[in-house]
């Protein structure tokens, strides 16, 4: 059975906390997670299958930290998460935000003060704070993992300040899960001991207690929580990595493995120097780079892709109906972004049947990677002429666009740029060509310019194309225009035409047909 969650209703807000009737109808939505670590509010323009962030911050309270001495919650993390929180509070508030879901983990939900500290922002705040248990924090990780990347298939773990929850995921279906006493803070009193042999027999065991740790063996483990999207900025960073996009940032397992003896060689003062890893969370990420080592170690995992969406992801979409849970994310974030910038209601649909005759052997992830960028492909028409390529390639390269990897991003990064100047040799496009191979960049050319095509022919104005099919038959490609929309044929379409059979390497022809 879902969960019901009831955080924080403000005044005036209409939806009800059981959930939407359909897409669309909740009113701005927030989630405020209280975690062992760190405390973030991020605050969403509606809750619906996109969600769109508005407002994102965090603040590194510490309120796990040392709790394996005494199991209560840090007394500087108390203060400091009072603090925190009523300002968050005020920031919802002030955003009108309609519903706040409010939601407490390892810390607070293991902490024999953790009752007492609910209790007590609840009373000065006025929202109620929604303590999960550990399978209940392992299943809406998996689910946020899910809301991104909907046929994920192998093992998500979420690394918390105090704890790891492990879920075995199926087809995009949610399996077994646990939780594990396994976050940097929960650890951090063992390893100042200096019993590194008692540290890592105390990891081991508790990873293999886990029953279905051997089912990541040979699949991909998606990895989501700070200490650990901090790793893949550390590797990003120390490796050269072009495109500094954590979702879905993938990495081979044995590889990262010996990355990870490398961070915790150089040491607390060594990471704090490395760009794009914050100076407090430092201290977290040896003790988080030796959990994930281990892992690995014993679960011999394909791959492990890192995941932007987590917990309060998950949240809101457990709270979905099913029907909206199903949509395409990439599709439906595709469709927003045309929504607001193109000149006529996306006709992705049209476009994406016009261009079919040239993709006569898509596969089914290509064919969705083209319907994307088919939706987008208008998106820069109101820039300036001189730069509506480069700003829509690096627009799409990096938008914070789930349901895709780093090379559909590519591709369809670089349809966009074809689309507009008829190539993909512009400077900026080196950072996108060396992520994908030499056929898919070859197909992304020929989307861009058959694209470049219809829009000049029709102008942008939908309802055109269906009845201006391409064909290709003997190795000839045939544009064929009927009587009604042949005076749209011109100079600069045939140009776009001959554009488009270059890069297909094949003969054209534009024909009309009769009445």
């Amino acid at each position: 059975m879902r969960a019901k969650w009831i955080g924080a209703t403000f005044p005036d807000a209409a939806p009800s906390a059981d959930g939407p009737a359909e897409t669309g109808q909740w009113a701005r939505t927030g989630v405020l997670d209280i975690g062992s670590n760190s405390i973030r509010l991020v605050v969403y323009d509606r809750h619906d299958r996109v969600l769109l962030p508005l407002f994102n911050e965090k603040a590194l309270c510490g309120l796990g930290k040392g709790m394996n001495g005494h199991r209560r919650l840090s007394e500087d993390g108390v203060k400091s998460a009072y603090d925190n929180l009523a300002r968050f509070a005020a920031v919802a508030r002030a955003m009108d935000v309609g519903t706040l879901f409010v939601l407490a983990t390892a810390a607070v939900r293991d902490a024999e003060n953790g009752p007492e500290f609910v209790t007590a922002i609840e009373k000065q705040l006025g929202f109620q704070v929604n303590v999960l248990s550990g399978e209940e924090e392992a299943r809406l990780s998996a689910l946020g993992v899910l809301c991104a990347m909907p046929q994920a298939d192998g093992v998500a773990g979420d690394l918390g300040g105090g704890s790891l929850e492990l879920v075995d995921l199926r087809l995009g279906q949610v399996g077994h899960q646990t939780t594990l006493p396994l976050g940097p803070l929960r650890l951090g009193g063992l390893a100042e001991s200096g019993n590194r042999k008692k540290l890592l027999a105390t990891i081991d065991d508790h990873l293999a207690s886990v029953p279905f740790i051997g089912a990541l063996k040979a699949r991909p483990f998606y990895a989501v929580g700070g200490a650990w999207r901090s790793i893949a900025k550390a590797h990003m960073e120390l490796t050269g990595y072009p495109l500094h996009i954590l979702h879905e940032y993938r990495i081979d397992s044995a590889n990262l493995s010996d990355f990870l003896g490398r961070l915790q060689r150089i040491g607390k003062s060594g990471l704090k120097a490395v760009d794009g890893i914050s100076k407090r969370r430092a201290d977290t990420i040896p003790l988080a780079s030796l959990v994930l080592q281990r892992l690995i170690e014993m679960a011999q995992p394909s791959t492990v892709i890192f995941s932007a969406y987590g917990l309060r992801e998950g949240c809101l979409y457990d709270q979905l109906p099913d029907a909206v849970r199903a949509l395409d994310p990439l599709i439906e974030s595709a469709r927003e972004i045309a929504d607001v910038s193109g000149r006529f209601k996306p006709h992705g649909e049209e476009l994406l049947d016009w261009t079919g005759p040239l993709f006569a052997d898509d596969t089914p992830a290509r064919r969705r990677l083209r319907h994307a960028a088919c939706i987008l492909s208008d998106i820069a028409w109101s820039e300036h002429p001189d730069y509506r390529a480069e700003n829509a390639f690096w627009k799409i390269l990096r938008a914070p666009i789930p349901g895709f990897d780093h090379a559909g991003r590519c591709f369809v990064a670089l349809a966009l740029m074809a689309r507009y100047v008829g190539h993909v040799d512009l400077p900026a496009a080196d950072t996108a060509k060396g992520l994908i191979d030499k056929d898919l960049l070859r197909q992304a050319l020929v989307l861009g310019v058959a694209l470049r095509l219809g829009h000049t022919f029709t102008g942008g104005a939908p309802g055109i194309l269906p009845h201006t099919p391409l064909k290709i038959v003997a190795g000839k490609l045939y544009f064929t225009v009927g009587p009604a929309h042949e005076a749209m044929l011109g100079d600069v379409v045939r140009r776009r035409l001959d554009s488009l059979a270059s890069a297909m390497e094949m003969p054209a022809e534009a024909s009309t047909l009769a009445e």
